[in-house]
């Protein structure tokens, strides 16, 4: 069960953005895997995509295409991942962005194809299209169709995942909502997921960039379950306009920072969901490093805690076994590390300090704070006054089944 996530938030419409789903049976029966969303001509549209080399055919033709025209439509499947295709895979990714155009009435290019789910698998296209019909009848604005959105992009997810802000420019209501689907596979390069964030601000294209960047790095790239990169990452940014209002085109516009607090909300809100439900997890952990040299540094030390198999398994047992964390910062790769400066903490419980344990501390003090569902390992370095958070699970039998069992 998902760490504090009991259900879907309050979604708010989008002005200039409509969703369909349909069941078009790519691997799953008897419910939703295929997703429209639709976005008003005249809108401004980014994307941070994944990093790595093996990166889906879907990602490889949405790059393509945004670097063209703005969207009308991204078109996402569940369940197969058209990644390890080959060229096979690339052909069908055009093909779906070519049957989408013809049947919603615009250019090939026009389309953003997404795809998640099994790797290696050719893409069923024949369902895929036939589902095309279904899904564009579909065609909704209103919240309902964001949330069946939101559960027709879950694969291994064990509750959809949506947020939503609101904020005021020139007295008008701005709207930014997303959604975002994500469980396994998770640790950024960009940030394993796939997410899909639509707001009715008018945003120029390379502004929204931008903006899109920095929410990204504050919180899809401080995320990790287990440390693998996905095929298919990818967060999309759309900008309908529809709110009636000037564009947002400059740095110095007052409107920007409203917007980027809004964006940052929502993209922080999916990000922490998605620890939340992490396969198998039972602990939402933030791990804090303080006073580092640089946050670069900061974010090697968080990540190497968040990523030891050793660590995670102790928090699962909720067995405060502090001399993991302690090896874990003493591994991260910091040159002339003063360790007698270091202290570690578990929330508020003092742990190690002066280089060793904390002459009060008491291990069942340790075990109180790790029996809770959530709490913060926090790490100071005493060489700066950086800080860095990142967000992670523990590693529980049910991550083990999950996975063993994921092509079954």
């Amino acid at each position: 069960m998902a760490v504090g996530l009991t259900g879907l938030p309050e979604l708010y419409p989008v002005a200039g953005i409509s969703l369909g789903t349909a069941a078009a049976g790519i691997r799953y029966r008897g419910r939703d895997d295929l997703v429209l969303m639709e976005m008003a001509p005249g809108g401004t549209a980014a994307a941070v995509f994944t990093r790595n080399a093996f990166c889906a055919a879907p990602v490889s033709v949405a790059r393509e295409h945004l670097e063209l025209f703005s969207p009308r439509f991204l078109l996402i499947n569940a369940g197969n991942a058209n990644a390890g295709t080959g060229k096979q895979g690339l052909a069908d990714a055009r093909q779906s962005c070519k049957s989408l155009a013809e049947a919603g009435g615009c250019r090939p290019a026009e389309v953003l194809p997404f795809s998640t789910g099994v790797i290696g698998e050719p893409l069923p296209l024949a369902r895929l299209q036939a589902g095309i019909p279904a899904v564009l009848a579909d065609r909704a604005g209103d919240a309902a169709a964001w949330e069946r959105a939101a559960r027709a992009i879950m694969t291994t997810d064990t509750v959809p995942k949506g947020a939503s802000r609101r904020f005021e420019q020139a007295g008008r209501t701005v709207t930014v909502t997303g959604i975002a689907k994500g469980s396994g596979m998770i640790h950024p390069d960009m940030a394993t997921m796939l997410a899909y964030v639509a707001t009715d601000a008018a945003v120029e294209r390379d502004l929204l960039a931008d903006c899109l960047k920095r929410a990204v790095e504050r919180s899809f790239n401080r995320i990790s379950v287990d440390g693998d990169t996905s095929t298919n990452d990818a967060c999309v940014l759309l900008a309908s306009g529809a709110a009636g209002l000037p564009a947002i085109d400059n740095e110095g516009d007052p409107a920007l920072a409203l917007f980027q607090e809004a964006l940052d909300g929502v993209c922080l809100e999916l990000a922490q969901a998605i620890i939340r439900d992490g396969e198998g997890a039972t602990k939402f952990i933030t791990v804090r490093v303080e006073d580092g040299a640089t946050p670069e540094e900061c974010a090697a030390v968080a990540f190497t805690i968040a990523h030891s198999p050793l660590v995670k398994t102790a928090c699962f047992a909720s067995d405060p076994n502090w001399g993991r964390i302690l090896a874990a910062v003493g591994r991260a790769g910091l040159e002339a590390l003063d360790i007698a400066r270091v202290t570690i903490h578990l929330d508020d419980v003092s742990i190690v300090m002066n280089g060793g344990r904390h002459p009060d501390y008491r291990e069942e003090m340790g075990a109180a704070v790790m029996k809770l569902p959530e709490f913060t390992i926090r790490v100071n370095l005493g060489r700066g006054n950086h800080t860095t958070e990142v967000w992670t699970t523990d590693l529980s039998y049910d991550y083990v089944k999950i996975n063993a069992e994921y092509r079954s």
